[in-house]
Formats: structure tokens, sequence, C-alpha cells
């Protein structure tokens, strides 16, 4: 192992920052990142040898090699971490504009969702195909339907997400609505046993690899859509309308009571999804 990756590794081991997803994904992101460097002629670099020309070279290959925005300034967030690790926060420039890395534009009125197809049955993992299912069902994020444990969640009317669970660590419900989702969590809890969605023989991030590679065999990609399809089911359930990213009317053309209406749905949403601001939500959603 060279210098740099073996540095980074060690540096991580040694920080666990974050949540276990957030781990895996930062020491994914860094090891990758080491190894660009190293193609890049930046050769025998240490931890600490980090300078504005390495981030400089960096950016320069992920624009290079199509990245998204939001790929990158998700890549940016863990060289930042890197460079705060050993003292050289001044080597990453405090904005990514400095990079030519535009903001985000989150509101587009452009309908994300995805729902599961046939392929789901190309899912050889069973816990890594009941973890898909419960995105679309529940709109759980990727690592909480992989940690997901029935006998703990399942309160009959009501799931209830451990904070060790959930992004930012805020334990929250979901309401269980229909018998498709009872069905679903009966199928779970006969999987798991006493268990959850982890063998015993294995853990987070074991897991986590399983369930990338599955999912990539089976062809399916932009699995987040799950949620915006999960927000986009609730809305029109609560409101009788379609959401704007599915064609349905806009905020601003809502009167009176609909309105009122509009704010309960997006809340409740908000809700159930984990988040605070009805602004993210209008990213599921539209405005």
């Amino acid at each position: 192992m060279r210098l740099l990756n073996f540095e980074l590794h060690k540096m991580q081991r040694l920080a666990k920052d974050g949540s276990f997803g957030t781990q895996a994904a930062r020491s994914a992101i860094l090891h990758q990142a080491a190894d660009t460097l190293h193609e890049l002629g930046f050769r025998r670099m240490a931890s600490t040898s980090l300078k504005r020309k390495h981030v400089d070279a960096l950016v320069t290959k992920w624009r290079k090699d199509g990245l998204s925005v939001g790929t990158m300034k998700n890549r940016m967030a863990h060289i930042r971490w890197w460079a705060d690790k050993v003292g050289k926060t001044t080597a990453v420039a405090s904005s990514n504009e400095s990079y030519g890395i535009p903001n985000r534009t989150y509101v587009t009125n452009t309908d994300k969702s995805r729902s599961l197809d046939e392929r789901v049955e190309l899912v050889r993992d069973e816990s890594v195909a009941f973890s898909l299912k419960l995105q679309e069902a529940f709109g759980l994020r990727r690592e909480e339907s992989i940690k997901f444990q029935p006998g703990y969640a399942d309160k009959g009317d009501k799931l209830v997400l451990k904070s060790t669970w959930t992004k930012g660590g805020k334990a929250r419900e979901i309401p269980i609505r229909n018998e498709a989702q009872r069905l679903l969590l009966d199928q779970v809890h006969r999987h798991t046993g006493r268990g959850g969605l982890i063998p015993s023989n294995r853990n987070y991030i074991q897991q986590l690899k399983v369930y990338e590679r599955n999912v990539a065999n089976a062809g399916f990609d932009k699995l987040h859509g799950l949620r915006h399809n999960y927000a986009q089911n609730r809305y029109e359930e609560m409101t009788g309308w379609k959401s704007p990213t599915q064609g349905g009317p806009s905020r601003k053309d809502l009167k009176d009571l609909d309105r009122v209406k509009d704010i309960s749905a997006r809340m409740q949403i908000s809700n159930e999804l984990g988040h605070e601001r009805l602004e993210i939500v209008a990213v599921y959603l539209g405005s």
C-alpha cells in the first residue's frame, strides 16, 4: 500500500467522525483521491503533503470525467475533512465556487422518482432485496434500510427508527398505512427472526458492500428516487392531487384550503423522510 493511502486509512481509523455510512463513503472517496493523485504524477505523497495544487488537480480530473455538481461537492467535503485533520485547511479554498463548482439547483420541478421493477428478482442477497423494498414502501434512506431491525421498528401501526440508523442521529416515526406495507414487514420478520437485515456474520460496512454489488449487478441506479416516489405518493394521498413534479398544480396556484392542505402534507412528509426544512421537501415534490 502506498504511503498516502496508508496514512489516510490510519487517520480514518483513529477519527471515526460521522455515521458508519459517512465513514464508508469517506474511506472510498479518499482512497480514490489518493489513487488519482498518484496517477496524475504526484508520487511519494504523505497525508500532510496536501497543497492547493493537489486539490486543483483533483477537481480538474473530476470535471474532465463529467462528474455532477452534487458528486463533486460531496467529494470536496471529504477532502476538507482530510485537510482539517492534518492542519492544512488553507490547502482547500473555503468556497466551492473558487473551483468553478456552482451551487446546486435544488428545486427543478423535475420528476426524479424511481420504482422497483422485475430487476429486483435479480438481487441474490435476500436482505438486500428487502432493504430495497423498504426504501420504496417507507421512504427509508439506504443506511436505514440496511440497518433495519423489524423486531425493534415495527410497532403495529407505525415504524420507529433508531437514532443510530438515521442521518443526523434523529429518531423518527413513519406510519404503517396499508396492507402492502404490512405484508412486506411480515415477510421481513420471517426473514430476520429476532435479528435484522445485517446478517450476524457481517457488520454494516460489509453489508453495504454486498448491497452495492447486488444493486449494480441487478442494473439499478439512482435509488434515491425511491424516496422521491414515496414522497409523491404520500402527497397525492394526503391532498387528493399530484405534486408539481408530476404535473400537479404549483403552490402559487393553490387557493385557501388547498394551500393549507399543501403545507400540512409537506410538513408531514418532511417528518416521515427525516428532514426538518420544507425547502428540502420541495426537492421531492416541486413548488
